[in-house]
């Protein structure tokens, strides 16, 4: 995309192959701490393309530092963003409407913004009580729907 730099944060096995399709994009490495919270803090918007995430840790760590979010519609992102509130989700191998939800957000600094409060606030939400309750209530749901099954424990 004209105008727009890629940092790509964190390591892995396709690291290098990644850094031959991606000759403009900055590599930053593995990073922890108040130093991975300077990079989120630099950014503009947070792409997770992991289409096998289950718990979206990531996600929620660019969420609360302010971002809007952009991931796939399967697995922990689909419980996590708010399509057209806190950011996008794209359907799982199209790269385009990955694409097309990055400009979106890219080249509209009043959505970027809006969509970046309400990530932010989402987080704050998201306690410990709050998510065991959450569990809870699965689990009640899941008892109604289907009845006891003998002893679970």
């Amino acid at each position: 995309m004209p105008g727009v730099r890629l940092l790509i944060v964190g390591e892995g096995q396709q690291q290098e192959s990644l850094r031959r399709l991606l000759p403009r994009a900055r590599f930053a490495g593995f990073r922890t701490g108040t130093d991975l919270a300077a990079h989120l803090a630099s950014a503009d918007l947070f792409i997770d393309p992991g289409e096998r995430e289950t718990r979206g840790r990531t996600l929620q760590e660019a969420m609360a530092s302010g971002l809007p979010v952009i991931a796939p519609r399967r697995g922990g992102p689909v419980d996590l963003i708010a399509p057209s509130r806190t950011g996008w989700l794209y359907t799982p191998g199209m790269l385009d409407e990955l694409r097309d939800c990055a400009s979106d957000l890219l080249f509209d600094d009043g959505k970027r913004r809006a969509f970046g409060r309400a990530a932010e606030a989402s987080m704050h939400r998201r306690t410990w009580p709050v998510l065991a309750e959450q569990l809870r209530g699965y689990y009640l749901q899941a008892i109604e729907q289907h009845g006891r099954v003998g002893a679970l424990l």
